[in-house]
């Protein structure tokens, strides 16, 4: 595998705006199995210190990178020219613009492989549906997306990892799953890419909710209600959107889900968390540090709900508390409130 070349593409900024961090996992696991993998960024700082300290400077400082990854200052032809794999970690509001920047560098032959989540405010669309819009009809169901129960904080370290990986092409998805597996990061490949985005996209709302139900001071058994009744609200969305209910009882549903909505290292848990405390929204996201995929999220998913039909409580509360200033024991009162139902309502097995 060492004949892989990689080029990562990560849209940071240090803004307010959307932007993330790099996602180390997979940059370190592709690295670390001994394929050459470069990394563009926004900030100039980060590739700085990689170039010259194999760290990276703002996010997992104390973790030291692979000599295989190096740092490139501009996107170019001769950048892409050189690489067989390309990675996007782009927040999902900003994938179109990079995505048009990008799409003169690209041929048939690079592997495109995406790793962010969410839907596009504008137009409702999942990843997968961006890309073949922007890339058109012979590169987009070529591109492939990685999803699963991951922080990199514990790939980085060689922690046990799973995760799920879906394309509609079967083939460029096996070799993806190739590139990525080996004995500490197991990769899954499943045929459902529209179950995967749809679930690695909302579990970060319900992980908002999660959040801030533990902020506010309930327990257990609220918190487990929200995460089992967010995975159905899930579903719903998935089956009306043409996905197959099982994916979500998968690593890129309920595993991911699980994972993000019980850990103080998701961001999304940490924005409700600190909700849930009383803190204002915009004091939380300014001090953050990094993108907190579920509040755009959020609002993309009301809308979409509204789109197609489906029935979505949970989402609707995280929505009113993170747009409209709804007090989170209100907005958990009116969870409660609602009436009696079939717990299986709206989800049927195919």
């Amino acid at each position: 595998m060492g004949n892989i070349k990689s080029l990562m593409l990560s849209s940071q900024e240090d803004t307010n705006d959307g932007s993330t961090g790099v996602d180390t996992d997979v940059l370190v696991i592709g690295a670390a199995l001994g394929n050459n993998v470069s990394i563009w960024a926004r900030d100039t700082k980060i590739m700085d210190s990689i170039n010259s300290n194999n760290v990276n400077c703002r996010y997992l400082s104390d973790v030291k990178l692979s000599k295989n990854l190096k740092g490139i200052y501009s996107l170019s032809k001769e950048s892409f020219q050189k690489v067989n794999v390309v990675i996007l970690s782009i927040p999902t509001q900003h994938m179109r613009d990079i995505l048009e920047r990008i799409k003169p560098f690209l041929v048939i032959e690079h592997l495109l492989i995406f790793v962010n989540k969410g839907i596009e405010i504008s137009s409702g669309l999942l990843p997968h549906d961006i890309v073949h819009e922007v890339l058109g009809p012979q590169m987009g169901p070529r591109a492939v997306f990685l999803s699963g129960p991951s922080f990199a904080a514990e790939v980085v370290r060689r922690q046990p990892t799973c995760v799920a990986v879906a394309s509609r092409s079967a083939k460029r998805a096996r070799r993806t799953q190739r590139l990525f597996h080996s004995p500490i990061f197991r990769v899954y490949d499943i045929e459902d890419t529209i179950g995967l985005e749809i679930a690695g996209a909302l579990k970060n709302v319900i992980a908002i909710a999660s959040g801030a139900c533990t902020g506010a001071g309930y327990q257990m058994n609220a918190r487990a209600a929200l995460i089992t009744r967010g995975l159905a609200e899930i579903t719903r969305f998935g089956i009306a959107m043409g996905a197959n209910p099982l994916t979500f009882a998968g690593l890129s549903g309920v595993g991911d889900l699980f994972l993000t909505c019980t850990s103080e290292k998701s961001r999304n848990f940490t924005v409700g968390y600190r909700l849930g405390k009383g803190e204002k929204l915009a004091d939380i996201i300014s001090s953050l540090g990094s993108v907190a995929e579920g509040v755009p999220t959020t609002k993309a998913a009301f809308e979409l709900a509204r789109k197609l039909g489906v029935e979505s409580p949970i989402t609707d509360e995280v929505y009113a508390v993170l747009y409209q200033d709804k007090p989170i024991e209100v907005a958990f009162e009116a969870l409660m409130s609602r009436d009696p139902h079939p717990e299986l309502k709206g989800i049927t097995l195919p």
